[in-house]
């Protein structure tokens, strides 16, 4: 089993199962969140040309500020039109 911690602060690790994983990326859709930090626009426009070239389609997201969570709307859109996340945090 592996243990993932929760970087904002929490005081006790949830018990989570890891999210199953597609055996292809032909014909999924997968969002590519931008945290709005330096560079992660970078990181993303190569990982877009990868998935595309995978034949996945590829949605891109912006969260507003990278020391906020991304808001309830930006999170139900992600939620409700992907199948798949990749979040950038490169610096």
């Amino acid at each position: 089993m592996t243990t993932l911690l929760d970087p904002t602060s929490e005081t006790a690790p949830a018990a989570r199962e890891r999210a199953r994983r597609p055996e292809s990326l032909t014909g999924l859709t997968v969002g590519l969140l931008d945290i709005s930090k330096p560079r992660g626009n970078v990181f993303l426009d190569r990982v877009s040309e990868r998935l595309t070239a995978l034949g996945a389609t590829v949605n891109r997201y912006t969260k507003p500020a990278f020391s906020k969570p991304a808001p309830v709307d930006l999170r139900h859109e992600i939620a409700t039109t992907c199948d798949a996340v990749i979040e950038a945090l490169a610096d």
